[in-house]
């Protein structure tokens, strides 16, 4: 015969598993959200490649967009904690979890991989943004150009059926220019 205390050990535990194993499935599913929101938007997608600079030499792009608005520069970062940075700052610093450390400020190098594919395609906007997860918290302010992934899908929603075909044929050419240019990063 099971004792109360049984039962109520045996309830706990079960509680216990059921929430570590909603925990982990909330944990996978909040990884991709970077992925699911450039998918999301994107027409087309070229990830990881190097870009005519316009001074002879490239500069690696993380993932480039094609959209219903034109070309978009990703830089993906994937920090998870509180993030104090600025437009102006030299460095941004996380303080999360694993505990505090800085990065270099990534606004300088996403604007030079914006001049350099309008230098490609000037007739096509091309805009750029580093984009977060929902588990970056700016909690002092978020510096121009920087977006959720929740907010890229916003902003950059994928047009419908009708639409899509006509903006494929009308940036084709522009498209192709930028896929001629490129080279994959070694």
């Amino acid at each position: 015969m099971i004792s109360d205390y049984g039962i109520v050990a045996g309830a706990v535990t079960l509680a216990v598993l059921l929430l570590l194993g909603a925990w982990l499935l909330w944990r996978r599913n909040r990884g991709p959200e970077v992925a699911r929101a450039l998918e999301a938007v994107a027409i087309a997608r070229l990830q990881n490649v190097l870009v005519p600079d316009g001074n002879g030499g490239h500069i690696q792009v993380e993932h480039l967009l094609l959209t219903g608005q034109g070309l978009v520069v990703i830089d993906a970062k994937s920090f998870v904690g509180t993030i104090f940075a600025s437009e102006r700052m030299a460095e941004w610093t996380v303080i999360g979890k694993q505990g505090r450390f800085t990065f270099p400020n990534p606004l300088g190098t996403l604007y030079d991989r914006v001049a350099a594919l309008r230098q490609l395609v000037r007739e096509v906007p091309v805009a750029g943004y580093v984009l977060f997860g929902g588990s970056a918290d700016f909690t002092k302010g978020r510096p121009r150009d920087v977006l959720s992934a929740a907010e890229l899908v916003e902003r950059y929603r994928r047009p419908d059926q009708a639409d899509l075909e006509r903006l494929r044929l009308a940036f084709a050419p522009h498209w192709d220019r930028v896929k001629a240019a490129i080279e994959p990063v070694p």
